[in-house]
């Protein structure tokens, strides 16, 4: 009995269809990243598990897909043990099971690329990355085992415009794609920090953000839930709600947060970042959120997330933040960075659900030669072959058949030209080109038609 294919749960196939539209945002994405100046970069699928392991906080560490030690070459005994395969599910891991994982997100493998070349690289280093990336994470709408992300990252500058910039590159696309309602929400872990100091110390801040990222999905009381089987008083909690409920404008916010943390000199620091990226930031749709937290431990300032517009019920569809010392990680201290990301597979499930999508995105073959018959056919693909070296992208009927068969073979491929060649016309050195939209038709002379096709 033949067993029917599958594919992974979380993975996907991509029809043609598919890939042109994300092609299209793929093609947006690059063009901006490049307009500011950001340079290409691709990393490995995979990374040595010490890499990754420890960089992304304890949620974040049981999502790394793991590649268990295999090969002839291996001479470790694998523990293939139950208890062995528990401490994976776990978060943990041994070098006798595992020593490489695929890659979480772009940042990490970016920041080791960054501290093996370092002393190669020109500072400030602007690079952007298109790569898929990995979790073990439970499938649902708009959250993907393997999906795609698009980062532009700048390392080796502390200014502040830096963070100006990628909240405009994230308008710029947006505003390109369609999507102009879209919102940016920024924070800073400074203000984090400052909260948890005002909580009783800064080492609180972990099971603070920790529980402050889960808000939009599981709710405030659930939060509180989860904040006092963390081990915070009821006192701290309440403090943490108050700074959950601080709400209104941009302005009336800064407000707000200044009376609460702004006597603590890293709130402080954190209100004044915040107010500068809003105030040098005024024609985007950015606002400021302090309920932001995003769980990943390495940010240590400006923090981001894209949302889509609210007649889309999507998750984030970017984000990112300022990561002052990432590449300490791996012997290179003092290397500030930031950096953002964008959601694709998130992007296109929005610009789908709101028709988005240009109308000439499907559009590859441009024309369709028709087959008339066999020595037709040998005409016309010599002037297929003109009309490729001239930039148009054609084919020719791999068949002489019905003149319906092809027709429909062109609409069901939305090529929107086909292109007419039979014994009369390679006697008058002409073919009759009709458009299926309209069903306009025209005769064209053949020495003139890569013109006329490249005018159309």
């Amino acid at each position: 009995m033949i067993n029917k294919p599958s594919i992974p749960q979380g993975t996907r196939d991509f029809s043609a269809d598919i890939v042109r539209k994300r092609n299209y945002i793929f093609s947006v994405i690059r063009h901006v990243f490049e307009l500011y100046s950001f340079q290409p970069l691709e990393t490995p699928a995979m990374e040595n598990l010490d890499t990754l392991m420890g960089k992304y906080g304890e949620e974040g560490d049981k999502l790394i897909f793991k590649i268990l030690n295999n090969g002839i070459n291996n001479e470790k005994n694998i523990d293939k043990s139950k208890a062995g395969f528990e401490k994976l599910l776990e978060g943990k891991s041994s070098s006798d099971i595992t020593e490489r994982a695929l890659k979480y997100d772009l940042t990490i493998p970016f920041a080791r690329y960054v501290s093996m070349n370092y002393t190669k690289l020109t500072f400030p280093f602007r690079r952007y990355q298109i790569q898929p990336v990995w979790r073990a994470d439970r499938p649902q709408k708009g959250r993907y085992r393997e999906f795609t992300q698009c980062d532009a990252d700048v390392v080796g500058s502390l200014s502040l415009l830096n963070e100006v910039e990628l909240a405009n590159i994230y308008h710029d696309v947006f505003i390109q794609l369609g999507l102009k309602n879209y919102e940016l929400k920024i924070n800073s872990r400074k203000i984090l920090v400052a909260l948890a100091e005002l909580c009783g110390g800064a080492e609180k801040m972990i099971d603070i953000t920790i529980a402050i990222d889960k808000l939009e999905k599981i709710g405030l009381e659930k939060v509180k839930t989860e904040l006092q089987e963390r081990g915070l008083t009821n006192e701290q909690i309440n403090i943490i709600e108050h700074y959950l409920n601080i709400t209104g404008n941009n302005a009336e916010k800064l407000t707000q947060i200044t009376t609460l943390i702004g006597s603590i000199e890293i709130g402080k620091q954190g209100i004044n970042e915040v107010a500068f990226l809003f105030n040098q930031t005024k024609n985007t749709n950015l606002s400021i959120d302090f309920t932001l937290a995003r769980g990943l431990n390495y940010y240590t300032g400006i923090i981001f997330e894209a949302k889509a517009p609210e007649d889309v019920k999507m998750g984030s569809i970017g984000g990112g933040g300022r990561y002052d010392d990432l590449t300490g990680l791996f012997g290179v201290p003092n290397m500030p960075g930031v950096g953002i990301s964008f959601g694709v597979d998130r992007i296109y499930d929005v610009l789908e659900e709101l028709h988005l999508f240009p109308e000439n995105v499907q559009v590859s073959t441009r024309a369709l030669l028709f087959n008339m018959g066999e020595p037709e056919s040998y005409f016309a693909f010599g002037i297929m072959q003109k009309l490729r070296s001239s930039g148009i992208a054609c084919e020719l009927y791999h068949e002489a058949t019905k003149i319906n068969k092809q027709y429909a073979y062109a609409e069901k491929k939305n090529i929107p030209v086909v292109i007419i060649i039979g014994s009369k016309e390679i006697t008058e050195k002409n073919c009759m080109v009709k458009y299926l939209a309209t069903g306009q038709q025209e005769i064209v002379p053949l020495e003139n038609l890569a013109d006329y096709l490249n005018q159309l």
